[in-house]
């Protein structure tokens, strides 16, 4: 719809044009009615390969007039000829009477706080920020900047309300665009340089943002891909590889990164974003700059930056610099270099959800307008209103709630370049987001309560080993898995009475324990000796006969005999890791 100049008249505030539908849930611009102009429809064309595509600007863009700001290409005052009046007609049953035609009566301004929440009920979800801009800003405009590329089947096909939100922010080292030629290796196709899985817990109390180290050694599977050209090709995978290869190695996209993701942390990941140099530089400077701190001077040649010791306010090429240090801070690698991108990132969810930001009409149209310009995002969430939910539900968690972690690695004994998993962190590491525990110190009387219900469940008497009677069967662990589990069951706990039933008739969402009432005390045992929680344990309601045997059925959470199939309570020891509301110096 043409709205340029729309909300000029009498002093009206083009917020609070907007208003919330209790039926949807969305927000919805409604219009007073005008002298009988008509509205122009704008559309958008679709201008590329089915690959990765890039909408066409709509021909004619809406304008603010908020903080006089403007939409970059379009001249500032200038009032677009048939302003529609396609709200004239309201719905039956509103209690709002329409005013008389060609006059529009100014609403009182909202308060601050009020007009903050209107600002922020919108679109941007910026890489793991999760503030969202507003359903405000011209929809076909932004609309047209968005770049999307196919999850090709990777992802889970979209977030909901009801559960856990994943979403893997990927930086890649492409060094496309002005100014960049600068940092070598022109001619890269652009590999998964930065990554971060963002975790959102299903109560969106707590989040965890999980670097992935783009020198760890890990395989990375098969990848069926859909070109740029249009084209479907099936990549293959390699083994014992570098994880940032998962991107434009061998035409991969970033549909072959979620699926390493997955293999790797046994996380199915929602939706993807692609951040490039031109992104970092357009959003720190939208943004108004980002405030870091320095715990000694850095002069680094390679990554061009100079600071001195203290506090600053970077942006841009700047800003650039700085989440290109390594060899300046820290042990001079590219996990002190992970380090400090968490830091600065840290930093900017604290800006972007200050007042200083939430409240300026300006600065959130330019971050709307820097984001969809310089994010490539997947194509289920190609559009604004999809990202303005997804923004939604990421921007509920309070920053002190947030944690910054990294995969835990060890030094590749046979390459020092690269770094290897940490099998006795890792794998807890990635329970712990797969069962939704916080890294932080939040606290839910429901969930305590839960616990206490479920170690209730656990208490008795236990079997012993001998005694404990269960046939295994695969119902979606990696291949192989029943007979590992049978393996260590008979050879290091004495579970002799176990037998491997091949595949499940159906496969399940996490392993579970079938007993009957008068086998609790062998499901105690068995639960014990695997780390199984008591949600794991399902009874039946009538006795077993002697011989009968329980059904141990593994699912997708099984990654290694011996490795507890429940989540810890905290995080191991000693691993890496900070808070977003903190503040931190680069040392």
């Amino acid at each position: 719809m043409d709205a340029q100049g729309r909300g000029r008249d009498e002093g009206i505030d083009p917020a609070d044009q907007w208003v919330l539908n209790p039926d949807t849930g969305d927000y919805e611009l409604r219009l007073t009615p005008s002298s009988g102009r008509s509205s122009a429809s704008v559309g958008a064309t679709d201008t590329r390969a089915p690959g990765q595509r890039r909408r066409s600007k709509p021909q004619a863009q809406a304008q603010p007039s908020a903080d006089r700001a403007s939409v970059p290409g379009q001249r500032s005052g200038r009032r677009a000829a048939g302003r529609g009046d396609r709200d004239e007609a309201r719905r039956p049953g509103s209690r709002a009477a329409a005013p008389a035609a060609g006059r529009r009566k100014a609403k009182p301004r909202k308060s601050g706080k009020k007009k903050a929440l209107v600002w922020t009920g919108g679109v941007l979800a910026f890489l793991l920020v999760g503030v969202g801009t507003t359903g405000y800003f011209l929809y076909e405009h932004f609309n047209g900047n968005i770049t999307a590329i196919s999850t090709d089947g990777a992802g889970t096909g979209g977030f909901s309300k009801d559960r856990a939100i994943n979403v893997l922010v990927i930086g890649t080292d492409k060094r496309t665009g002005e100014g960049n030629e600068g940092y070598g290796d022109a001619g890269s196709v652009g590999h998964a340089d930065t990554n971060i899985l963002f975790h959102v817990s299903k109560d969106r109390t707590n989040a965890t943002a999980l670097s992935i180290p783009r020198d760890l050694i890990t395989d990375v599977p098969d990848c069926p891909t859909r070109l740029e050209n249009g084209e479907t090709k099936d990549i293959p995978g390699t083994t014992g590889g570098r994880f940032n290869a998962s991107l434009g190695q061998s035409d991969r996209t970033p549909s072959c990164t979620m699926r390493t993701v997955t293999e790797l942390t046994g996380m199915k990941v929602d939706h993807f974003m692609v951040a490039d140099f031109n992104a970092v530089k357009s959003l720190t400077t939208a943004v108004g700059g980002v405030d870091v701190c320095l715990a000694k001077d850095i002069d680094d040649k390679d990554s061009h930056l100079k600071l001195s010791q203290g506090e600053h306010t970077i942006e841009g090429e700047q800003a650039l610099s700085f989440l290109r240090t390594r060899h300046s801070v820290g042990f001079g690698s590219d996990l002190s270099r992970i380090e400090i991108q968490q830091q600065f990132l840290a930093s900017l969810m604290r800006k972007l959800k200050s007042n200083d930001t939430l409240t300026s009409p300006s600065k959130m149209l330019s971050l709307a307008e820097a984001a969809t310009n310089a994010l490539t995002v997947d194509d289920k969430i190609a559009d604004i209103n999809q990202l303005r939910k997804l923004g939604m539900e990421l921007a509920s968690v309070d920053p002190k709630n947030i944690t910054f972690t990294t995969v835990p690695v060890l030094d590749n004994p046979d390459d020092k370049a690269t770094v290897i998993l940490d099998k006795s962190k890792a794998p807890q590491v990635f329970s712990m987001m797969r069962e939704d525990v916080s890294f932080t110190a939040v606290k839910k009387k429901e969930k305590a309560a839960e616990k206490a219900a479920e170690a209730a469940k656990l208490k008795g008497e236990m079997a012993a080993a001998a005694d404990v009677r269960v046939d295994v069967f695969n119902g979606g662990a990696p291949a192989g898995s029943a007979q590992n589990a049978l393996d260590w069951l008979q050879n290091e706990e004495g579970v002799l009475k176990s037998t491997n039933q091949a595949n499940a008739p159906e496969n399940v969402k996490k392993t579970q324990l079938v007993y009957a009432p008068n086998q609790a005390d062998q499901a105690r045992r068995l639960a014990d000796l695997m780390g199984m929680s008591a949600s794991a344990l399902k009874p039946t309601t009538t006795d077993a006969g002697d011989m009968e045997p329980m059904v141990l059925t593994l699912g997708p959470d099984f990654t290694e005999a011996g490795s507890p199939l429940s989540a810890p309570e905290k995080a191991p020891d000693e691993i890496q890791r900070v808070e977003a509301d903190k503040a931190v110096c680069a040392k």
